[in-house]
């Protein structure tokens, strides 16, 4: 017997190794399908952004662009007062965002490290409230404001995005809360922290991750609302960007597409760029949130 079948016959087998690898395959065609059905529309939105309006409106609006313009930015923000609506939605953005943070890590510090009486109880609340609908709000809202003189005015904006934001926000906190060990509190305790500065010194310094996550999420939630700022705010100066995206349209419904589309650009920008410098971070808040701290 030769060597080489000594070899062979001494290498070991591992039966299904092709169906596996063919299994990896498919996985990995089925994962690049769904990038591009993702990324796809992004890349058409900024080649219309980019393409000549009459280019647009003559050739094929599925085409590579034969000529670069930066036109369509500029009649975006000139015609269309884009600046003065990314104004407005950054204010409702950063205001409901530091509520929800705030009032969220308090209410879960609340509930979970302190406790009090009915503390399971509050928190049932605070999930029950994950599922109740925005729309059966928005009458009796709009007739509160109305009567409070609040309509027209970021906090009628600011205040229903904190409310349905905060419950998903109590949950994040307290599921990461819950994992923090005791004897942390405890040794804070005995050397004479009280429960405010035991919250600063050990509960915020450790929930950077699950404040980037509970951020990221509801500014995106935030930046695109529709619902409240479309019902409450009728003063063209207090638009937003999803409503002030209206204004791209012209008499008998005609719409400038590529400044709309150059306009869009500009407003989901920021949420892909701070999606990409954050991933790492959000990806530990919903770990640290959900499953283990």
């Amino acid at each position: 017997m030769t060597s080489e079948a000594v070899v062979n016959r001494s290498a070991p087998s591992f039966p299904g190794t092709g169906a596996l690898n063919l299994q990896r395959a498919f996985s990995q065609v089925i994962i690049l399908l769904i990038v591009l059905v993702q990324v796809y529309p992004l890349v058409w939105i900024l080649l219309t952004a980019l393409r000549p309006a009459q280019e647009f409106a003559a050739g094929n609006p599925f085409a590579i662009p034969s000529v670069i313009t930066l036109e369509n930015f500029e009649r975006a923000f000139a015609q269309g007062n884009l600046g003065h609506y990314l104004l407005n939605s950054a204010i409702v953005t950063l205001a409901a965002d530091a509520l929800i943070v705030v009032l969220g890590m308090m209410a879960a510090y609340a509930i979970q490290v302190l406790g009090f009486k009915y503390s399971r109880l509050v928190l049932g609340f605070f999930i029950v409230g994950i599922v109740v609908p925005a729309h059966v709000t928005l009458v009796p809202l709009f007739l509160n404001y109305r009567n409070l003189g609040l309509l027209n005015s970021y906090w009628s904006i600011i205040v229903p995005l904190v409310g349905f934001s905060l419950p998903m926000a109590v949950y994040l906190f307290q599921s990461f809360y819950s994992y923090i060990p005791r004897e942390l509190y405890d040794a804070a305790t005995v050397d004479g922290a009280g429960p405010y500065r035991t919250f600063f010194s050990i509960t915020v310094p450790m929930s950077v991750n699950t404040v980037v996550t509970v951020v990221f999420v509801n500014t995106i939630f935030i930046w695109n609302d529709f619902i409240f700022a479309n019902t409450f705010v009728l003063d063209k100066d207090m638009k937003t960007v999803p409503l002030g995206l209206q204004s791209y349209m012209g008499a008998m419904g005609s719409i400038d597409w590529t400044a709309t589309f150059a306009a869009v650009c500009v407003t989901i920008t920021p949420l892909l760029l701070a999606l990409l410098v954050l991933n790492r971070a959000i990806i530990y808040g919903i770990q640290g949130g959900a499953t283990k701290g």
